[in-house]
């Protein structure tokens, strides 16, 4: 190792730092998507402008704001402004958006009635359309993708639970999928379940399909075994190029890849640090109190068992939450 001369910086680089300056990469902040999940979608207007804020203040390419839910399915009077995203809503707190931060919203395959709820592109501020599919809702999830590039939106197609999708399915799926009109091909580890050979596999897959079609893969992860960040990175390292993350991992219980670490990694001077750390500091951590989100036993325990997390949010929102050993006998009895 040549000897440091006097004035150089001491900062150790990586060795994979070259991946951090692709102009592929995007980095999308779902703080207010999941971490609504969280909380029924209640976050007051104070609360996403600061995070709006953030978001264009950090140099971040996307910031999701929610759902598009059916107002048929889910009652207004039961769930926050973010579950549903009217346009006058996201208005209120953006105006026209004139920054370089695109907005996006999540819709659900069979939870949203995307034809009347979902704007053409002319009439609305919202740029993304990300679409959310269990396999056997793809046929429903791309109309939807149809129907929002029809529009005028960008779209991302988010393939969830694949941890219990058989590999030939799988495969069938990711053909289908790289036919339509979908720019971006999420892989999301939704129950936190997988290792970092899993996502390479997983990513060299997605990447197959997607870029003998012309498109692009994402990734999201949650932090059930506290593996979000690294399998987040795995995916990039391999060719990945949309990033998922939020404000000190803030989404459904164990929450997701943390923007902080992600931008730590990926040094890259169109991101800024500073404006993220100060949201965490004064609008985020002050939440814990009420929300606990974060890595915990039980979350691991579901991720180990490859279950959906809802038991585990249950488990922690009672008296005996402590109680992990019981738990653990719960979601053992049922293997």
């Amino acid at each position: 190792m040549a000897k440091q001369q006097k004035g150089e910086s001491t900062r150790i680089t990586k060795q994979g730092d070259w991946v951090t300056y692709r102009p592929d990469i995007k980095v999308l902040d779902c703080t207010i998507r999941d971490g609504g999940l969280m909380n029924d979608h209640k976050f007051d207007d104070e609360f996403i402008k600061a995070v709006y804020r953030t978001c264009v203040e950090a140099g971040i390419d996307y910031m999701e704001l929610g759902y598009k839910a059916s107002k048929k399915i889910f009652a207004p009077s039961e769930f926050g402004t973010w579950k549903f995203c009217d346009e006058d809503d996201i208005r209120r707190i953006v105006g026209d958006n004139n920054t370089n931060l695109k907005l996006s919203v999540m819709a659900d395959a069979e939870r949203t009635d995307y034809h009347q709820d979902i704007l053409p592109k002319k009439d609305s501020v919202i740029d993304l359309v990300r679409v959310a599919t269990y396999i056997h809702q793809i046929p429903t999830a791309l109309d939807m993708i149809k129907d929002a590039h029809d529009k005028g939106y960008e779209t991302t197609l988010n393939l969830m639970a694949i941890s219990t999708v058989q590999d030939r399915e799988l495969n069938e799926a990711l053909e289908v999928i790289a036919k339509s009109e979908v720019r971006v091909i999420y892989l999301v580890d939704s129950f936190g379940a997988l290792y970092s050979e899993q996502i390479r596999d997983l990513t060299k897959k997605y990447l197959k399909y997607a870029r003998a079609a012309g498109k692009e893969v994402g990734i999201h992860t949650h932090n059930n075994q506290q593996l979000a960040y690294a399998n987040t990175i795995e995916a990039l390292i391999l060719g990945a190029s949309w990033l998922d993350a939020s404000l000190a991992g803030l989404g459904r219980g164990a929450g997701n890849c943390q923007l902080e670490l992600l931008l730590g990694f990926l040094h890259n001077p169109k991101f800024h640090l500073r404006p993220v750390l100060m949201c965490i500091r004064d609008w985020i951590e002050p939440l814990r109190s009420q929300l606990r989100w974060g890595f915990d036993i039980p979350y691991m325990l579901t991720g180990l068992l490859n279950q959906h997390p809802r038991s585990a949010i249950k488990f922690m929102s009672g008296e005996n939450w402590k109680d992990i050993v019981e738990f653990y006998d719960s979601l053992a009895e049922k293997e």
